[in-house]
């Protein structure tokens, strides 16, 4: 039944896909914002190594989501994969870099032995919690302002800037959304804390933090939101694939589609009860409303680039090198293949929320850390 699935239908399923794992990959970023916490949050060791062992129990997810979103990509849509990996490769590098030595902190700080010293592991934690998300977010927003490349007849990538991408960080749409995503990642963080260690002192802070970071987000968001009502996007002529710039296009692709509306405005609303939740009513669970809140917009983001003929990696230096989710992606036989082998997903996912749940089943304590094997402890 797969098999007989029309191209155009496997195309728009995987970029489904890639983008509910690319928002999943946005919730998860709480380890990333709840690092950033570290020389603000604890005021002492003891706290900070609540923190770290707490956060330590997630970060694989993390790191490991990011990879499959990067696969997915890859193997739906090769043709993105190569130009933006193949020509904004310094960003991609950086990027890869803050998530290498986020590995090697929670392998190394608690090592014997550790010449470095726990602070500058901390300081590696911090870096990927900031530098690292806010080059993601200078990243994806370049699905929206374009970036500067051309492509040959043999689709080989020629980048204009000796930038290599990094240049998306002096537009200011692209670095709001970026610096967004930072804060938002710090409030997923602070409320994961509160969810996650029972120590009230510090899950005090915690919520005082989230509250902070959720209003240094607000300015960001509602640029990035105007913006996407008001600019100039990138459409595509479904009847001969010509890309053409269309004012108010994005704003277009959220009328045309109410689900995406939907989402946005859900997305939204849920991360604020989350909040208030959290910050006010001094629940533990405001993390659950505010995650999905993050994964909900985050569809609705990848729906504004990619859906209703939309180019969603588009180039501003030549238009018709610009990418679509149609002549960017693999074979009929490709993604039917691949569609059969994500049948297997959910069940993927319900073995991770056990485990998760067996994880958490507990908060940890000052008393479970003290009483934790030198060896368990990160």
């Amino acid at each position: 039944m797969i098999g007989n699935l029309d191209y155009s239908v496997l195309q728009i399923i995987w970029w489904l896909i890639a983008s509910v794992v690319g928002s999943l990959f946005l919730f998860l970023n709480f380890v990333q914002g709840g690092q950033t916490l570290l020389f603000t949050v604890p005021k002492d060791e003891q706290e900070k190594a609540l923190i770290i062992n707490s956060l330590g129990r997630k970060w694989e997810l993390t790191f490991t989501t990011l990879v499959l979103f990067g696969g997915a990509l890859f193997a739906a849509f090769p043709k993105f994969y190569a130009t933006s990996f193949g020509g904004a490769y310094w960003v991609w590098m950086l990027i890869l870099f803050t998530f290498i030595i986020q590995a090697v902190s929670y392998e190394y700080r608690k090592k014997p032995q550790n010449f470095l010293g726990s602070a500058t592991y901390e300081a590696f934690l911090f870096i990927n919690g900031s530098a690292g998300i806010l080059l993601i977010g200078t990243a994806v927003g370049t699905f929206f302002t374009g970036s500067s490349f051309s492509l040959n007849d043999f689709n080989q990538v020629t980048w204009q800037t000796p930038y290599r991408g990094l240049e998306a960080a002096r537009n200011f749409f692209n670095l709001s959304l970026g610096l967004f995503l930072v804060f938002n990642a710090r409030v997923l963080g602070a409320m994961y804390l509160v969810n996650n260690i029972n120590h009230k002192p510090l899950t005090d802070r915690c919520r005082k933090s989230a509250w902070t970071s959720f209003l240094w987000s607000l300015p960001f968001l509602l640029f990035v939101l105007v913006n996407l009502l008001f600019m100039t996007g990138y459409a595509v002529n479904p009847e001969t694939g010509e890309i053409f710039l269309q004012k108010g296009k994005y704003l277009q692709n959220l009328l045309g589609n109410p689900i995406t509306t939907i989402l946005l405005l859900a997305g939204l609303i849920f991360v604020i009860y989350g909040v208030m939740l959290t910050c006010f009513k001094e629940k533990n669970n405001g993390i659950w409303f505010s995650g999905l809140g993050t994964v909900l917009v985050g569809l609705s983001v990848f729906f504004l680039a990619g859906y209703n003929n939309t180019a969603f990696y588009p180039s501003s230096f030549d238009l018709q090198s610009s990418l679509t989710i149609h002549n960017a992606s693999s074979s009929h036989y490709t993604l039917t293949a691949m569609t059969y082998v994500a049948l297997g997903v959910p069940f993927v996912l319900a073995y991770i929320a056990y485990v998760w749940k067996q994880m958490d089943s507990k908060n940890l304590t000052m008393d479970e850390l003290a009483g934790e094997d030198a060896e368990e402890m990160y």
